[in-house]
Formats: structure tokens, C-alpha cells, sequence
């Protein structure tokens, strides 16, 4: 637990704040028990300030967990795909922090979308970079009738968590000098066939590769 604090600057911080709040509130009630009315008053002022600053650190420590920070292309996750029947195929995610996942999807092709928060520039100076979570993973029809009659089969990719910093920011307006923008982007490509592909993730959204297989021993292009 210390070592995720110390690993999260802005986790610590809020923690800190939190704690210098508390102890103004408590020297304030100090200088109330010995009739100091203007060391009370400048004391609950200050210490309700550093607890304000703290719960708002603490929000958005807690909210930007699960995002991982990028400024460049990068792998989000590995998928394989393993078709099991006619609009039928199994869905295999590795994360990049190891952790494995298969899916049973229905459809002519595999949809995954995420969530994308870019701060603004004052707070990439203090560690905020804009970050990514993978949300969900669905299976697509071609045909528009499909996709209206169809079984749907869709699975959440993202922990569940208490504080959701892209759901907060989609609803308070009084966020939008912290957050330059907060938008979902989505790919999908065919699963007609065996295959593995790579989830990245670029400044301008997700797309998916396909991975080529590697040659055979011996094999001369």
C-alpha cells in the first residue's frame, strides 16, 4: 500500500493535503477551547482549503486509476481470434499487464472501444499525461438487420471502480479546466478466420493490426 502511494505523486499529495487540513481543523478548535475567535476563524478557513485541495487530488488519483499514460503508438492489448461456428468465435485478450481474457462472441466481427482523457497542459507538467482504458469488447454484424435482430453478445474490458473520472467529467461542467477533452474511440475489424492481432493505441485513437505470422525455420522469401 506505501508503495503504491509513493508510486502515485498525486495520491501522496492528497493524502498530505488531507492531513495538514485535519490538523488546522484541529488547532481551530484548539484556539476555540481558549476563546481566540480570529485564530479559529483563519484556522477552519485554511484547513477546509487544504481539505478541498486534497479531496480533488484524491479524485482525480482515484479516477485515473486503471488509465495508463501515452504520448506515442502504443500496444493496449494482444487479441486472438478463433472462429467456433457460423457468426460465432471466441475472443482472447492479453493485457499488457499480463492479465488473459476470452470471450464467446456473436457476429461478423470484433468491436472494441475505450476511453480517452487529455489533460490540460499545466497539469502534463505535474505527471498527468493523457491516458487510455480499454471499455468494452462486442461482436458486430455486417448487415444492418443483423446487428437490430441478431443475439449481441458485449463485455466489459475495465475493473469496475467507485470513482469514474469519464463519467464525472461528462457530467460537470467545472471539470473542463482540468480535462481538454474526454472522448470514446472504437475499432473493429473481420473475424472470418484464425488470427492475432495487436490493440494500439495512438494519439488519434485506437486501431487494430493483424500480426503476421512468423516463417517457418528455413524459409526463404
Amino acid at each position: 500500500m506505501l508503495q503504491e502511494i509513493l508510486d502515485t505523486p498525486l495520491l501522496a499529495a492528497a493524502i498530505l493535503l488531507g492531513a495538514l487540513g485535519l490538523l488546522l481543523l484541529v488547532a481551530a478548535l484548539a484556539a476555540l477551547v481558549t476563546i481566540k475567535p480570529f485564530q479559529f476563524i483563519a484556522r477552519t478557513f485554511a484547513g477546509l482549503i487544504f481539505l478541498a485541495l486534497g479531496a480533488g487530488a484524491g479524485l482525480v488519483a482515484l479516477g485515473t486509476r486503471g488509465y495508463k499514460p501515452f504520448t506515442h503508438e502504443e500496444v493496449a492489448a494482444r487479441m486472438s481470434i478463433r472462429p467456433t461456428g457460423p457468426q460465432r468465435f471466441v475472443a482472447t485478450i492479453q493485457f499488457s499487464d499480463g492479465r488473459t481474457k476470452a470471450f464467446e462472441m456473436a457476429g461478423d466481427e470484433v468491436y472494441i472501444d475505450a476511453h480517452i482523457l487529455k489533460w490540460r497542459p499545466l497539469l502534463n507538467v505535474l505527471g498527468l499525461h493523457t491516458g487510455y482504458q480499454l471499455d468494452r469488447i462486442a461482436g458486430r454484424y455486417q448487415a444492418i438487420e443483423k446487428e437490430r435482430t441478431a443475439p449481441r453478445t458485449i463485455h466489459p474490458l475495465a475493473d469496475e471502480t467507485w470513482v469514474s473520472l469519464f463519467r464525472l467529467r461528462q457530467r460537470f461542467e467545472w471539470l473542463d479546466p482540468l480535462l481538454d477533452a474526454q472522448y470514446g474511440s472504437a475499432t473493429f475489424t473481420p473475424v472470418n478466420r484464425p488470427a492475432e492481432f495487436e490493440v494500439r493505441v495512438s494519439t488519434s485513437g485506437l486501431l487494430v493490426r493483424e500480426i503476421a505470422p512468423k516463417p517457418a525455420p528455413g524459409y526463404l522469401r
